[in-house]
């Protein structure tokens, strides 16, 4: 098949690599490169990187909105476009240019997670099991027919950055399957059922911040769910600490936010319920480090307090 693939980070890298070992990729669509980092230099994106390797013919249009946009995809005469994670709009010009439509993989078992970040909001949901959704895209956010869907589990010490891999391999391996469905005609469309629809919305470094009047539980989804960004933090001492690693401590109380026990094998803090071993921490400027190493770089002790929001 002839196949247009639109699409960004490495969720999306995973599947071009998948496709382009039996189909014909005749142009990639990527968001136009953008400055990040400490330098802010403009960054290829995963999925362009990839297209460069292969010499894929290559667009990075800022906006589909737009009629030399749409004319420079209708030349393509494309059979379906295939789109993961390309965080761009596609009007519904675009949606009905390729002969079949354009194919969405959505890493959340649809209708729950629509939106930008279902990975993370599944965690931090305490969901058992996730997966990937094939969608028949439409004009609305993530509202379209579901053409395949494939469970993932969800485990205890799952983190965002963990669940992802996992999707993307999943995502690859689905869009190949659907796309052999689609050639034998086996694609059968099934509705979203609205009323069991949920919004994934996009992370903010701001709700990263521990709030140590929280249960316990919910703090350690949370650093699962925001690790690797935008990764849960709080003030100690006056120095604002990343959370990387955390697990729960029953029955143990205290005031909230207050260290309870310090030792090489964690902090333990107490939260609104239980309590909070710290794992992993990062002070600003270094690394990541387990706690036996930390404490020995930042002295702490039982009794001192993180700030509580």
């Amino acid at each position: 098949m002839k196949i247009i693939f639109a699409g960004t980070p490495q969720f999306a890298a995973s599947a071009l690599a998948a496709l382009l070992k039996e189909h014909q990729v005749v142009a990639v669509l990527t968001q136009p490169d953008r400055p990040s980092g400490r330098g802010m230099q403009l960054t290829t994106s995963p999925v362009k990187q990839l297209a460069l390797q292969h010499g894929l013919p290559l667009l990075q249009p800022a906006t589909l909105k737009s009629e030399e946009a749409q004319r420079s995809i209708a030349a393509l005469d494309a059979d379906v476009m295939v789109v993961a994670a390309y965080g761009l709009i596609l009007p519904k010009a675009v949606l009905q240019i390729p002969r079949n439509g354009c194919l969405n993989i959505h890493a959340s078992l649809l209708p729950r997670w629509r939106g930008a970040a279902p990975i993370q909001r599944a965690i931090l949901a305490g969901d058992s099991e996730t997966g990937i959704t094939i969608m028949q895209m439409d004009e609305g956010l993530d509202t379209g027919d579901m053409l395949l869907r494939h469970v993932c589990p969800i485990a205890a010490n799952e983190t965002a950055e963990t669940l992802h891999d996992k999707l993307a391999g999943m995502g690859a391996s689905s869009i190949l399957e659907a796309l052999r469905l689609l050639q034998a005609k086996k694609l059968m469309p099934i509705k979203q059922n609205i009323d069991e629809a949920s919004y994934a919305v996009k992370l903010t470094k701001s709700e990263a911040q521990i709030d140590w009047r929280q249960d316990a539980r919910q703090i350690e989804r949370a650093v699962r769910a925001y690790n690797p960004f935008p990764v849960c933090h709080a003030n100690l001492n006056g120095v604002m600490i990343k959370v990387w690693q955390a697990g729960l401590c029953v029955d143990q109380q205290g005031d909230p936010g207050k260290l309870l026990t310090v030792d090489k094998h964690g902090i333990t803090v107490a939260c609104g319920k239980d309590a909070l071993r710290l794992e992993v921490l990062q002070r600003p400027g270094g690394k990541a480090q387990p706690t036996a190493q930390f404490i020995q770089a930042m002295p702490v002790k039982a009794g001192d307090h993180f700030s509580v929001n």
